[in-house]
């Protein structure tokens, strides 16, 4: 354990813990004990503040979910162009990796795969879906497009991609030299010109 994690208050050090062995090596493969002894904390500690594993899950995707969104919000926020607003999502992603270590993927997508039905953590899930989907639409009415659901939805498939692609890139050597976000955002940027010249009602 660090120095910088040892001196958290106990709740938050667990969380920094969870997040770091959730995201590397996966919910189901990541027993409580591995995170008490990441975060230093008894059992006694954790229980007093998550009901359990569950729990813990819940609250790593909550504030996963939170940093994103904050991070998203700042790209916005330093952007007045309908265009480069729409095109934000890429440039969000880029600084959230570079502040996050995110190198494996989206921790979504992959909590998406492991996480049972009825599990308090698709709360999250769900949260940021609607996040991607409601916002990318939102922007895309608000840059002039004739159809903001289809466009909204490609440029979710080109996000969802370069995230896969980074997935796949942690276990394959070969690809991780090659970064597809610069190339996402270039085709997102066409695709959004190409869509805003199409006249209304076509």
């Amino acid at each position: 354990m660090t120095t910088d994690l040892a001196s958290r208050p106990a709740r938050q050090r667990l969380l920094a813990a969870a997040a770091e062995l959730f995201y590397e090596s996966g919910i189901a493969a990541t027993g409580v004990d591995a995170v008490l002894r990441r975060a230093g904390v008894s059992p006694a500690t954790m229980y007093a503040h998550f009901a359990g594993k569950d729990a813990l899950v819940a609250a790593y995707l909550e504030e996963r979910h939170a940093a994103w969104r904050r991070t998203w919000d700042e790209a916005l926020a330093e952007r007045t162009d309908p265009i480069d607003r729409l095109l934000s999502v890429f440039d969000a992603v880029a600084r959230y990796r570079q502040r996050e270590g995110n190198q494996r993927g989206c921790g979504f997508l992959a909590a998406a795969t492991e996480l049972p039905p009825g599990h308090p953590g698709h709360h999250w899930l769900d949260a940021d879906s609607r996040l991607l989907t409601d916002r990318l639409r939102e922007l895309a009415v608000e840059a002039g497009a004739t159809g903001p659901d289809d466009l909204a939805a490609t440029l979710l498939l080109l996000y969802d991609g370069v995230l896969n692609r980074y997935a796949r890139a942690a276990t394959t050597p070969g690809l991780a030299a090659d970064d597809p976000l610069a190339r996402a955002r270039r085709l997102a940027a066409a695709w959004v010109a190409s869509a805003l010249r199409e006249p209304s009602g076509s």
